[in-house]
């Protein structure tokens, strides 16, 4: 972090969480923030499911939930990022306050709800975004009113699939209610047959991935897999946020919602890693839950991970955070003699099960 942003971070956390957010977007968007542009090493270029990245550092959807700052984020180190969740309609979300930092556990509880602004301005967006190296996707998500959830999702990716490098089904926020209920296997299935549906209709065959949460079973997980195996998705990104308080100390742990950050990352990394061994490499598996270092990353990918993303941790350690962890991720690779991310792929994964 430079002096700059050190203090720009200062500055943002005297507000409230998510005026604080929204602040950061429309800094963002101003030219306000120094960007580092494309960052990539001969090691960190990788392929998923058909995309080339630059490296293989992505920004977790939530962020940028109505795709206003895709250019600014495209330059700030990522390899991939991911806007949204979109729903078909607009809506507000769930009552304020709904985002809470959790500073002594480097952590963050939020219950948004998937308040976004709808998929035909978030599709008119992504329409006029301009095009880089950096591969957009949007998450898909669901109206909390609707009377067929399952049906939303190809809602859409039918309106914004044409204008985004891949999507994800988002069945585990644990912010709407009964949304997870759509991770059981028949429902599960049921739903991806549609979205795989409109896929086939869209301009060109983009990547669909499968957002899962760490709260699931063993016999969950060992289902799932087979559902993502025979559905046609192109990967799996583990994991959402968890509804597990275990060990928190800050005085926000009683609040309701999903828990992100650092407290998350040894329990999304064991479900990678079961994930990985479910799979055995037949689906790329792309690891998110707590990562705040390069080592973190760098274990992730040993976990079974192709890619990773961030979020939560930029709250504490600034965007330039993607860029650092990226670089890190090149001298790791450099010391234990791997050529390439596919290499380390896995490598350790039985340091997790």
């Amino acid at each position: 972090m430079t002096p700059v942003e050190r203090l720009g971070l200062a500055l943002l956390h005297k507000f409230d969480p998510e005026t604080a957010h929204g602040l950061s977007l429309t800094a963002l968007r101003a030219g306000l923030v120094n960007l580092p542009g494309p960052i990539t090493r001969p090691r960190l270029q990788t392929t998923l499911a058909g995309m080339k990245l630059l490296n293989p550092v992505g920004l977790a959807a939530g962020y940028d939930k109505n795709a206003v700052a895709i250019d600014p984020l495209s330059r700030a180190g990522f390899g991939f990022i991911e806007v949204g969740a979109a729903t078909p309609l607009p809506q507000p979300g769930n009552p304020k306050p709904r985002l809470f930092r959790l500073t002594e556990d480097r952590a963050a509880i939020n219950r948004f709800g998937f308040n976004n602004e709808g998929a035909a301005a978030i599709a008119a967006r992504l329409a006029i975004r301009q095009h880089s190296d950096v591969p957009v996707g949007l998450n898909l998500g669901a109206n909390k009113t609707s009377a067929d959830r399952a049906a939303d999702f190809a809602q859409v990716l039918a309106l914004c699939g044409p204008h985004v490098d891949f999507a994800t089904v988002n069945v585990s926020s644990p912010n709407t209610e009964r949304l997870r209920d759509l991770q059981g296997p028949a429902a599960l299935a049921a739903l991806l047959d549609g979205v795989m549906q409109v896929r086939a209709q869209l301009p060109r065959p983009i990547p669909i991935f499968l957002k899962i949460s760490p709260d699931l079973s063993p016999d969950d997980l060992a289902a799932i897999s087979e559902v993502a195996l025979t559905s046609g998705v192109s990967g799996i990104i583990a994991t959402n946020t968890t509804l597990s308080r275990e060990r928190l100390r800050s005085n926000h742990k009683a609040e309701t919602g999903g828990l992100s950050g650092a407290p998350l990352f040894e329990k999304s990394t064991r479900v990678l890693a079961q994930l990985s061994r479910l799979t055995e490499g037949r689906l790329p598996l792309i690891g998110v839950g707590g990562i705040t270092s390069a080592e973190e990353a760098y274990a992730k990918i040993r976990a079974g991970a192709s890619a990773v993303q961030i979020y939560t941790a930029m709250v504490y350690e600034g965007l330039s955070l993607a860029a650092d962890i990226a670089l890190g991720l090149d001298r790791l690779l450099a010391r234990d003699g791997h050529g390439s991310i596919s290499a380390a792929t896995g490598s350790g994964r039985g340091e997790w099960l």
